[in-house]
């Protein structure tokens, strides 16, 4: 890649009346020479710089029982761990940091510090010691007495193998050899379960493809006797292959990974264990799509498990949903955990597809009162409604109207009150904020319980009578309070946010923008960053960078953020950064949703065009001659879809680990937002106006493609393809595959973020980057 473009191919470009790729006549004109300074001053605002800056910022809690919690608050001194009895919102040390720092490295433990102990977890054990886990290791610590602590895997003999716990936390359940078997977390005893699971069709086996862990997938009933899970059954499932970059022989990793339009795709048999007799019911009835009602694995929620399968509290019967290959017919199901008979409940079928939440699986088993909470779209909008379970019909409307329910977070049954997380429920407050409201069962206006206009951050006690909660916007830092959960009264102030050490750096936070969707009526959301040395007389390049959805977005928030990723470090070295939320991206109405459904190849693109017109429009700063774009996996996708499709409008693109044909990409998440593939009799498919290689011959600008050669998610042979499709149309592109990297990028972020820096810097800019000024390592502390 040439370091700088010389001024004589300029000149002849301008008498020729053509601009050549990447070479702005203004931007040369400039002529700037940057400094690894103007590098290092960027760098200023990488999330690893800007946190740290930010004192008592209280995002998350960890509720110990109904009226404690411990959060950490950080500020200039380091880390402090505190507890919270909310009857009284009084606040004291959750443990004397500096002793156990002492008890760590009496206990092996290196580099400790008491101001940075990076604690993931506290209980108090049956004992009364502490229970701490630091990073993945978990210690047994008395601070009250001698000040010492044991690291628990040397007091118990244990396997490998990731364990799922418990509800009385007495046991684990674990994976080995394609079976199913249980741990006594007392005394390291193992028991197995299972022992008819073979290779590749074994039991609570994580394998979606994309994804493909050790962990088991499985439901634990309440009273901690059975299992709810699955035998795997990927015997005919098509394999992928990877190899590593290594001296010698290169070692093939392979493993099973459906494709969308595969004859045999993975399938699950459903089975509930006994474990005390380690019998194994099978639940009656044919094999089930590996499939989830929300996302594309049967275990996606953010705590793990097995989404779609809710035991009742008696243990005795669970429900659970089965989803249809294409995701448009679902099914709610009762089994019966003794006999494993099943009853069919009622079905919800959908004409593009079906979802549960916006971000959870939201409906519930209420066995107590015959009846099931049950979310649907099916007035445009994710409402809840009530279903009896005796006869599968519809009771009632539980919310109704505009916006959305994103989280269920409680339901009792007593008072027949559901608390929940929504979106788009407040007239005037910006759609994406999170807001959290209580309703009751028998119907009626939910009542809201958050009523500040920005994103909130919910944490329920574990009795349902208080919750924190912490909220804030993309211009306002966190406040975090705790609240009744009865009427959402403040109790107490848990935390205010002080960015004045951040601020002190030159910081500046994104400008919330709002311009109008390509049918010129529905407003679109989005961020946009703009150098802290901005000059509102000069003209930017403009970068868009993009995620097309369909699962999520292009913000990452609209609450606070010290960073979101690198735009505004992008945007300090000459540019104006933008990311947009463009119609078939979820949180907004049903058909906001599906706005594109069954033509990928869209990627709102027309969305984020008539975005970034209108932009330059309101904004005469916005440089509409030099617009660059660049995303990861779908954003690599819709990245080299711009510049393919649109090659007049983007002129430099940064592609990376993009899904360029969702043919290539696993079965679950192409078949639902393209539909199942059919193959017309001329040869072409319904996949065709997705599949990137086919327009490829229409790149004009700089494109550079990323990729890691171990990409298990998104194989590198998708972006293969686009590769072969450029040769053969004698097309200039650059490339960077990442030897042994995956989707993620690791050790090689800080490499990829500053060529990505320099790349448009250079061709977007006309500019000279600093020769290979290096960013901080990873991993970023």
């Amino acid at each position: 890649m040439r370091s700088k473009i010389g001024m004589s191919r300029l000149r002849g470009a301008l008498a020729g009346g053509l601009l050549t790729l990447g070479v702005i006549p203004g931007a040369m004109a400039a002529g700037r020479t940057l400094t690894a300074q103007d590098y290092a001053q960027a760098e200023r605002y990488m999330a690893y710089n800007t946190t740290p800056l930010v004192d008592h910022m209280v995002h998350t809690v960890h509720w110990l029982d109904g009226t404690h919690f411990w959060y950490l608050d950080h500020d200039a001194s380091g880390d402090h761990y505190l507890r919270m009895d909310a009857t009284n919102g009084k606040a004291a040390p959750l443990l004397d940091q500096a002793r156990l720092a002492a008890a760590l490295a009496k206990a092996g433990k290196k580099d400790v510090k008491a101001d940075k102990l990076d604690i993931t977890d506290y209980r108090i054990a049956t004992d009364g010691r502490d229970d701490i886990a630091i990073g993945d290791k978990h210690y047994l610590c008395n601070l009250h007495g001698a000040g010492e602590c044991v690291d628990k895997s040397t007091l118990v003999k244990t396997g490998k193998e990731p364990g799922v716990l418990s509800p009385d936390r007495k046991q684990e359940a674990f994976i080995r050899n394609w079976n199913l078997w249980v741990r006594d977390v007392a005394t390291g005893k193992e028991t197995q379960l299972t022992t008819d699971g073979v290779e590749n069709f074994g039991y609570a086996t994580d394998n979606a493809g994309w994804q493909h862990t050790d962990r088991a997938i499985l439901e634990w009933s309440p009273d901690s006797k059975r299992i709810a899970t699955f035998q795997q059954d990927q015997r005919k499932t098509g394999d992928m292959y990877l190899v590593t970059t290594k001296l010698g022989h290169p070692e093939l990793q392979s493993w099973k990974y459906p494709l969308a339009g595969d004859e045999h795709v993975t399938m699950i048999e459903r089975v509930i264990i006994d474990v005390p007799t380690h019998a194994v019911v099978r639940v009656k009835m044919p094999p089930d799509q590996h499939r989830s009602s929300l996302c594309d694995d049967v275990s996606c929620g953010r705590n793990g498990g097995w989404d779609d399968v809710k035991w009742a509290p008696d243990s005795k019967s669970l429900a659970f949903v089965s989803t249809s290959r294409d995701h448009k017919h679902e099914t709610f199901r009762i089994a019966d955990a003794k006999s494993g008979e099943v009853r069919t409940v009622f079905h919800e079928d959908v004409a593009t597809y079906y979802e549960s939440g916006n971000g959870e699986v939201n409906w519930r088993y209420l066995p107590d009162t015959h009846e099931a909470i049950w979310f649907s779209e099916r007035n445009n909008w994710g409402n809840l409604y009530l279903y009896d379970l005796n006869n599968g019909q519809l009771k009632r409307a539980i919310t109704t109207g505009q916006g959305n329910v994103t989280e269920v977070l409680r339901v009792d049954t007593k008072t027949r009150t559901v608390w929940f997380r929504g979106v788009g429920r407040t007239p005037g407050v910006n759609p994406y904020y999170q807001q959290f409201w209580k309703v009751s069962l028998d119907g009626g206006e939910p009542v809201l319980l958050t009523p500040e206009p920005s994103d909130h951050e919910i944490s329920l006690s574990d009795d349902g009578k208080y919750f924190v909660d912490s909220y804030s916007t993309t211009t306002q830092p966190p406040v975090t309070v705790l609240r009744d959960a009865s009427d959402g009264h403040v109790i107490t102030t848990v935390a205010k946010a002080d960015i004045k050490r951040l601020l002190a750096t030159g910081w500046q936070p994104p400008q919330q923008i709002v311009v109008k969707a390509r049918d010129g009526k529905t407003d679109l959301y989005g961020l946009m960053f703009k150098p802290s040395h901005f000059d509102p007389s000069k003209k930017y390049p403009i970068v868009d960078y993009v995620y097309p959805g369909p699962q999520t977005g292009s913000v990452r928030t609209f609450g606070f953020a010290p960073a979101e990723g690198d735009h505004q470090s992008l945007a300090e070295l000459g540019f104006v950064v933008v990311a947009i939320n463009g119609m078939g991206t979820p949180w907004r109405s049903k058909a906001f949703h599906d706005a594109w459904f069954g033509k990928m190849g869209d990627n709102t693109l027309p969305d984020q065009i008539t975005a970034i017109k209108q932009l330059g429009q309101r904004y005469p700063w916005v440089d509409l001659e030099r617009v660059g774009i660049w995303g990861h996996s779908g954003g690599g996708n819709t990245t080299a879809d711009a510049m393919f499709s649109y090659p007049d409008f983007f002129k430099v693109g940064w592609a990376e680990s993009g899904n360029h044909d969702n043919r290539l990409y696993e079965d679950d998440w192409a078949e639902k937002w393209q539909g199942l593939l059919v193959t017309n009799k001329d040869g072409s498919t319904n996949y065709d106006n997705q599949a990137n290689q086919l327009i490829a011959k229409n790149l004009k600008g700089k494109l550079m493609l990323v990729h890691g050669t171990l990409d298990d998610n998104v194989p590198p042979y998708s972006t293969l393809l686009v590769v072969e499709a450029l040769i053969k149309a004698n097309k200039d592109f650059d490339m960077l595959f990442l030897p042994n990297m995956h989707h993620g990028y690791g050790v090689d972020t800080p490499y990829i973020t500053r060529r990505r820096w320099d790349y448009f810097v250079q061709y977007l800019a006309g500019d000279t980057p600093p020769k290979e000024y290096a960013l901080k390592p990873w991993p970023w502390k």
